[in-house]
């Protein structure tokens, strides 16, 4: 079983060797699983930074500058805190690209019982693309799974534009 869709990364591949970038992640719901893909690739490190995976408000504070007062009254779960998690850990890795993402990956109260993530993407600190992928019923590492590859996808289709 193919936990990553195999054409995706290695469109991603190709496009960030070709243009010589490099990209950082930071990560909350996916648990990693977005840097565990790109460290995977072959020849990753020659574009692929590093990453953080930060669950809570302090830690998403400290390491990656979101604003406290606006993750707090989200349960640090909006797009801006995807946004700025994405620009601050470009900035910390010294890279091209950053993604950021932020969400639920099993029905909470604090979510209304829902299952959604958002993502952001950054390119010199701009954001190029975000999105908010929303799943109707799934076990929490299935969740995890699709938000990855949805963000691969959104990242490989502006990536190199």
């Amino acid at each position: 079983m193919e936990i990553f869709e195999k054409a995706v990364l290695e469109r991603i591949r190709k496009k960030l060797l070709r243009n010589k970038v490099r990209v950082a992640v930071a990560e909350s719901v996916t648990g990693g699983l977005i840097q565990f893909a790109f460290s995977n690739m072959p020849d990753a490190s020659q574009f692929f930074q590093g990453g953080i995976c930060a669950y809570n408000l302090g830690q998403k504070y400290k390491h990656l500058n979101v604003e406290p007062i606006h993750a707090e009254q989200v349960n640090c779960v909006s797009s801006q805190v995807a946004q700025q998690m994405a620009i601050n850990v470009a900035e910390m890795f010294n890279s091209n690209y950053g993604i950021g993402v932020t969400g639920f990956a099993t029905p909470v109260p604090e979510s209304n019982n829902k299952i959604y993530a958002f993502y952001s993407i950054t390119k010199n600190s701009r954001e190029i693309g975000k999105g908010k992928i929303s799943i109707r019923k799934a076990e929490a590492t299935l969740a995890q799974q699709i938000f990855t590859n949805k963000i691969l996808s959104a990242f490989s289709k502006i990536v190199g534009k």
